[in-house]
């Protein structure tokens, strides 16, 4: 596949884990995107997907391959469990959790907040919780 087109699957993957059905990732996955690779300017589809609270949409990009501890973008974005953790997004955070997202992972390459700090600030009770290793909640 040239670089052009990959580009661009790479740019619909990051825009279809905000608001696309399960099943268009998946057709892009299977196209040629890169479930654990940044667009053009640095958001990781998982990180899109976890803000967004695409909890199904999580899922399908860990299971083709994305990094649940991989940083994406530059200053305003971060880790996806703290995207996720930030809003409160349970569900979202269960399946990072499950997949082996770090709670206490720091975002800016370490010297950022960490999931915990976010769902404190939110302040979200029911995710810290969660990122405690209470699964009942």
């Amino acid at each position: 596949m040239n670089r052009r087109r990959r580009k661009k699957l790479q740019r619909q993957l990051v825009q279809a884990a905000a608001w696309a059905e399960p099943a268009r990732v998946a057709r892009l996955i299977r196209a040629g995107a890169d479930p654990d690779l940044p667009d053009r300017d640095g958001t990781t589809p998982l990180y899109r997907a976890s803000v967004q609270n695409r909890a199904a949409i999580v899922a399908a990009l860990l299971a083709a391959g994305a990094d649940p501890n991989r940083e994406s973008g530059t200053g305003e974005e971060g880790l996806p469990l703290c995207g996720a953790a930030c809003w409160g997004h349970d569900d979202t955070v269960r399946v990072l959790l499950a997949a082996g997202a770090d709670p206490d992972l720091r975002e800016d390459a370490g010297h950022g907040h960490s999931a915990r700090d976010w769902a404190g600030f939110g302040p979200h009770p029911t995710t810290l919780a969660l990122l405690a290793g209470n699964p009942a909640t």
